[in-house]
């Protein structure tokens, strides 16, 4: 079981390493792809991962989590080709359907196997520690391209092909792992399963808070703090050292177990609530360099610290066999609060401009 745990560690390590990143935007733009097409391409991806979602789950529970761990890691790689080779709209939505496939298959897969493996005790620092691992290989990626890259873009998609290949094969090693004895047995059917899943005492509520602060944070932490830095006079150049400053906090999810051992779940539940008002609320009403880039910190920090806390919850919630189709349903109902967030939030920032 140790085995599996590293070999993923390893996986979203390689698979973290997007060394096109900083520039992908640009990059689809040396291709010809237009704003309004790239825009066009992400909503298509994204409506298709949510459809795809509970059907992904459905299938993994069915052919197992190792066989599809291991299909979705090579059509990520495909997908990784597919970009590098890509040099006009067509090419760049293929892409992205290829890749709404594998983001739908992952979804509860991944945290199923490591849960299954690591226990209900040792699950949240598990997940820290994954989670940790895929922006540690985010940084080592940019490091690479700032220091050696360059402006060679296709050079950025070919390294980033090896990574998710080398990953590709690294998934080959897992070996499969299943439910509890007492909770195998006869395939459960899908109706079933969702209404054991629904029927969890808070669940809905639960998942609701979880999409409103995972929502906040990426609203603030990737839009809206720009304009806080600007509305303070920051320079681009200071804008861009507090930027990487917050890159590597998201790499304190390591501690997130250590934190929930201390204070105990109520109490580290209490806390990753407040941090983000009391961050959201320091940078409505200031204006302060020092205020606004701390506000900005301490939301990260919290969201680093809170979303290994909420993956082992949403797996002790499950009750079911078919965990995997249990977790694409929490999915699911993550998925409509971050669209009803978005719309939100692009309203009131329509006001604000």
């Amino acid at each position: 079981m140790k085995r599996n745990i590293y070999l993923m560690y390893a996986m979203t390590f390689l698979q973290g390493m997007v060394f096109y990143g900083a520039i992908a935007t640009l990059y689809r733009q040396a291709q010809g792809v237009t704003i309004f097409q790239i825009t066009l391409i992400e909503s298509i991806s994204y409506a298709l991962t949510i459809a795809l979602e509970v059907p992904w789950g459905v299938v993994a529970d069915r052919i197992g989590y190792k066989r599809t761990m291991v299909l979705c890691c090579w059509l990520y790689f495909l997908s990784k080709i597919i970009f590098w080779q890509a040099s006009d709209f067509g090419g760049f939505l293929a892409e992205r359907v290829l890749l709404s496939f594998v983001i739908a298959g992952f979804s509860g897969v991944d945290t199923s196997v490591l849960y299954l493996c690591a226990g209900q005790e040792n699950s949240q620092h598990v997940f820290g520690v994954y989670n940790s691992l895929g922006m540690a290989g985010l940084l080592a990626a940019s490091a690479v391209y700032t220091l050696f890259v360059g402006e060679n873009y296709r050079l950025a998609a070919l390294l980033t092909v090896f990574s998710y290949g080398a990953a590709a094969l690294l998934s080959l090693g897992l070996t499969e792992v299943h439910p509890a004895p007492e909770k195998a047995g006869a395939r459960e059917p899908f109706g079933a399963t969702l209404r054991a899943t629904l029927a969890a005492p808070g669940l809905l509520v639960f998942l609701i808070a979880v999409g409103l602060l995972t929502e906040v944070h990426q609203t603030v932490t990737v839009f809206l703090n720009q304009l806080q830095y600007e509305r303070c006079g920051m320079s681009s150049t200071a804008i861009g050292a507090v930027y990487i400053a917050a890159t590597l906090l998201g790499l304190c999810g390591v501690w997130s177990a250590a934190v929930t051992r201390r204070t105990g779940d109520r109490r580290a539940a209490a806390l990753f609530c407040l941090a983000p008002a009391l961050a959201c609320t320091l940078l409505v009403f200031t204006d302060r360099a020092l205020l606004s880039v701390g506000g900005i910190w301490l939301l990260r920090v919290s969201d680093s610290l809170f979303q290994p806390f909420q993956a082992q919850l949403r797996n002790r919630q499950v009750q079911t066999a078919n965990r995997a189709t249990a977790l694409s349903i929490h999915a699911m109902i993550l998925d409509c609060v971050a669209i009803g967030t978005n719309l939100a939030f692009w309203r009131w920032r329509t006001h604000l401009v």
